[in-house]
């Protein structure tokens, strides 16, 4: 049932017009292709396009990680230019409350805290970003150009002084001050600034001996990460350790970090925040444990596939509507001059012969309408040659009624001679001439060409009747068949060539009597009429010769002028059975036809092989 329903849709696809053929072939190599190829460039393109803005950004962030890093390097070695100080370690363990120390640690005449105050205010000089430098010794005094404390406040109670202090002269970014006693002149916000210290540890008891404390400029950080623009609303941002903002701009989408965020030092990852899904990729800088991040709305990277997307879209439309209409175009071109020709040949198909095409076109529909009339005018000269061939054809058959006139006459004759010579007693003659008349009624049966083998056999035996009366007792003969095949159909005067040949070439030529047998069987699906003699037989020259000229009989253009050549030898000799052998295979072809077999002195043997026939109608 399938494998007819496919059938079915076959046969309906090939019912249609040549013009939908063509517009649904057209079709299918333009259209289809067009859409894949902008499926696939947008799906491309949108990989690409994130790959690429993912691969930026990246680099971004490292770009903007590498200048903050080198920001906070420069305070870091500050904070080691400072604790290397004379004046400041004299401060850090003391010896500047001394007088005597006091006026060592002078200069100019100048105090020495004065000293120390005007060697911090150059690293505020020279860097502009750095918004103030406190020293702290461990007894709680500070000295500071930019800072103080409040009143009642022991610096060395404040979580940054604790911090400095754990980490044992490392140098450690606090983040912004939040909560701390220690105020600016400047008057600094705390979220515009971010915090340093570093400890100073005196290297033989390993015992603090006070803290460095360095305020860095927001805006230094600010200005790094606000530089870099990710698409139309993104942003970069940077976070502590914590989870603290240390710089966000001024209306940011995420006003905080999730928990647990960032699971590793650097990666993509997303998440949905007031009902926006955003992109996040991060980098932590191993220097400062601070992380910057990209934040980018999904919305704005898919409004610009979509974008490319839409573009794509209207590209293949064109190309689609253009090829609608370039493939409506060709097929009507293209059909219309085939329906016109169809046109023709339904006409011509009718009976009127008269029709012509008359197109002007040089391409394949012209040169077919030119076929076409070619072939109308083949047609009408052909129907005048085949009423021509019929009159020819019934005057022919006239003349061979009255032909007919002439075998009747002889067959009456022959017939009253042979009962005159049996009134006489001359009974050899009457059978003679009895043989004589059943030879040319059987030679002659009406004009077929196919006869029973018993008519066929009876044939033989007249002419080899004559043949004994002609020869005496030199010739005998035999005829042996099976009883079922006297009903099966052969090519008339088959055997008499073959028989008349073995006569006058074998046995005429023998000394003493001679003798012929006929024998026929079927064998292989084939009847097989054999002819053997014990006469002279065929010289191997001859034989050679004569069984090449068999072999070339029905497979050239020249059979029939080597059928009339006589065999080398003996004048007519071979041109009976070549006449035999070429009326066979132009009948039905190889492998059918004469074999022959002979031996110089020892006779001859012919072979024919002939197929089964049960009806007088060949199949060819």
């Amino acid at each position: 049932m399938r494998k007819s329903g496919l059938n079915m849709e076959k046969l309906k696809l090939n019912n249609l017009p040549i013009r939908y053929k063509l517009i649904i072939h057209f079709l299918l190599i333009s259209i289809l292709p067009s859409i894949g190829l902008g499926l696939l460039i947008g799906w491309t393109v949108d990989r690409n396009v994130e790959e690429r803005t993912n691969e930026n950004t990246v680099q971004l962030i490292g770009k903007v990680n590498a200048a903050l890093e080198n920001e906070v390097e420069n305070l870091q070695k500050i904070t080691y230019l400072i604790s290397f100080d004379p004046g400041v370690q004299a401060f850090l363990n003391g010896s500047i409350q001394d007088p005597v120390q006091a006026v060592k640690w002078a200069a100019g005449g100048e105090p020495a805290e004065y000293n120390i105050r005007k060697f911090l205010q150059g690293f505020t000089t020279l860097s502009s970003e750095i918004a103030g430098i406190m020293l702290v010794n461990r007894e709680g005094d500070f000295i500071s150009n930019e800072m103080y404390t409040r009143p009642g406040t022991l610096v060395t109670d404040e979580a940054w002084y604790r911090e400095a202090a754990a980490n044992k002269g490392i140098f450690k970014i606090i983040g912004h001050p939040y909560g701390r006693a220690v105020m600016s002149h400047v008057d600094y916000k705390e979220s515009e600034v971010v915090s340093a210290v570093r400890a100073i540890i005196d290297p033989e008891t390993q015992v603090v001996q006070g803290v460095v404390l360095v305020d860095l400029k927001l805006r230094v950080i600010a200005e790094t990460a606000r530089d870099v623009t990710l698409g139309k609303t993104g942003y970069l941002t940077v976070v502590d350790g914590s989870g603290e903002m240390i710089y966000a701009p001024q209306h940011p989408i995420m006003k905080t970090i999730p928990e647990g965020l960032f699971t590793e030092t650097s990666g993509i990852t997303s998440g949905t925040v007031a009902g926006r899904k955003l992109q996040l990729i991060y980098r932590t800088s191993p220097f400062t444990g601070w992380t910057t991040m990209g934040v980018f709305p999904m919305e704005e990277s898919a409004f610009g596939v979509r974008e490319i997307t839409f573009n794509v879209v209207t590209f293949v439309f064109i190309v689609c509507m253009l090829g609608m209409t370039a493939s409506f175009y060709l097929a009507y071109s293209i059909s219309r001059p085939i329906g016109q020709l169809a046109s023709f040949m339904s006409k011509a198909q009718s009976g009127d012969l008269t029709i012509r095409y008359w197109g002007s076109r040089s391409d394949e529909i012209g040169l077919l309408g030119r076929s076409f009339n070619s072939m109308l005018a083949q047609i009408a000269r052909l129907l005048s040659l085949t009423e021509l061939q019929a009159r020819q054809k019934r005057e022919a058959e006239l003349r061979s009624l009255q032909a007919h006139i002439k075998p009747h006459f002889l067959y009456n004759t022959l017939d009253t001679i042979h009962w005159m010579a049996r009134s006489k007693g001359a009974e050899d003659i009457a059978e003679v001439v009895q043989s004589l008349s059943k030879l040319f009624r059987l030679g002659l049966s009406k004009g077929s060409d196919l006869v029973p083998l018993s008519d066929e056999l009876e044939h033989m035996v007249s002419y080899l009747k004559i043949q004994q009366v002609r020869y005496s007792s030199k010739l005998a003969y035999s005829i042996e068949v099976e009883p079922q095949l006297h009903e099966l159909y052969v090519l008339k005067l088959l055997l008499q060539p073959i028989v008349e040949n073995a006569i006058y070439h074998g046995i005429k030529e023998r000394r003493g009597p001679g003798h012929i047998s006929i024998e026929v069987v079927q064998q292989e699906g084939d009847l097989c009429l054999t002819v053997r003699d014990d006469g002279a037989g065929i010289t191997p020259e001859r034989l050679s010769i004569l069984k090449e000229r068999l072999a070339a009989v029905g497979r050239n253009t020249g059979e029939a002028a080597e059928i009339e050549q006589p065999m080398p030898g003996s004048a007519g000799s071979g041109y009976g059975i070549l006449n035999v052998q070429a009326r066979i295979r132009l009948t039905y072809g190889e492998p059918y036809g004469l074999e022959i077999e002979s031996e110089r002195g020892a006779g001859t043997v012919v072979t024919v092989r002939h197929p089964v026939v049960h009806n007088s109608y060949p199949d060819n």
